[in-house]
């Protein structure tokens, strides 16, 4: 099935028994994340919690949790995504075996980025602190967004096809950030992201970033997938949910019109902000550190909005050290 919004995923999910909605308030510090690793370890149900402590938003997780739930979220796109995909790494495929060539063409259709002038994730705006402020273990940093697509264009170009889409850890409460205006961007140098801010920082300008969040499954998906060079990632997107990846451009940030949540911003040249500890996917604490941050400059979301997140990795065995 094609999914348009992470709504009609959730749909899917509960007619196939595949969801399970939780209506007893849950608290977003270390009991939501609790309840999830349960549950995963138990290869259950993805789990929808309507009743989040100290926030309006309904959050939703481990919908990736087995590999058979993936595969019934992605399947019908998926073969003719590997076949553009291997195309794209060997043009003389199409060639020798036409019949996938005319498989990859409805893929290829959905590739191009189309612009939307009516994007429901601008119906509505809000703060930071009004997001589930998840923290999976005590001696994380504060709150992280853990399934955020960050976006970035390369300075040079304004093509949205010269992008990156990313998923990098994403801190949005505690440590020196201020509360509502500040959050910690975790990135490695060799990303996408970090090739952009590089640029950026040699012409000593702003970098405008993008955090979608929510919207298709295949949004999510894309922004860790290792593509070849020169496909961009909500080019393969748009090929894997058999839907055109449609954005809108908001005081020169490009917002995801599918998204749940798009938070705007700019990573503001040479400063820098300690991110961390986080418990990672390895069993320990990462230190915290000086890694660029994000100034927000505008939080929108769609009506009926939808939270959803992960949690890394199994229970950590360290305790943090601050670093430095």
């Amino acid at each position: 099935m094609k999914f348009q919004s992470l709504e009609q995923c959730l749909s899917f999910l509960e007619g196939e028994k595949e969801l399970i909605k939780i209506r007893e308030p849950v608290d977003p510090y270390l009991e939501m994340a609790e309840i999830t690793r349960r549950v995963f370890e138990a290869k259950g149900p993805a789990l929808l919690f309507l009743n989040v402590r100290n926030c309006r938003f309904p959050a939703v997780s481990n919908i990736f949790g087995t590999y058979e739930r993936t595969l019934k979220i992605f399947e019908p796109e998926l073969q003719s995504v590997k076949t553009l995909v291997d195309l794209r790494s060997d043009p003389g495929l199409g060639f020798r075996q036409p019949k996938r060539l005319l498989s990859a063409l409805s893929s290829l259709g959905h590739a191009l980025p189309l612009k939307s002038l009516r994007p429901k994730v601008m119906e509505n705006t809000c703060g930071i602190q009004d997001l589930p402020l998840i923290q999976c273990r005590p001696g994380d940093g504060g709150g992280f967004i853990l399934l955020p697509q960050v976006f970035s264009r390369d300075p040079d170009h304004d093509s949205v096809l010269r992008s990156n889409l990313g998923m990098y850890r994403i801190q949005i409460s505690g440590n020196e950030y201020e509360p509502g205006k500040e959050i910690g961007l975790h990135y490695q140098l060799h990303r996408g992201i970090g090739e952009h801010h590089k640029k950026a920082l040699e012409k000593r300008q702003a970098l405008k970033v993008s955090i979608f969040i929510g919207g298709p499954p295949a949004h999510t998906l894309a922004a860790i997938m290792p593509l070849p060079e020169g496909v961009p990632e909500i080019a393969f997107a748009g090929a894997l949910a058999g839907r055109n990846f449609r954005y809108a451009v908001h005081h020169h940030h490009i917002l995801s019109a599918d998204a749940d949540f798009c938070i705007t911003g700019i990573i503001a040249p040479g400063e820098t902000k300690r991110e961390g500890p986080f418990g990672d996917h390895l069993g320990y604490y990462s230190l915290a550190h000086e890694y660029p941050y994000i100034k927000v400059t505008s939080v929108h979301h769609k009506k009926n909005a939808v939270f959803p997140f992960t949690v890394v990795g199994g229970r950590p065995r360290k305790i943090p050290i601050s670093a430095g």
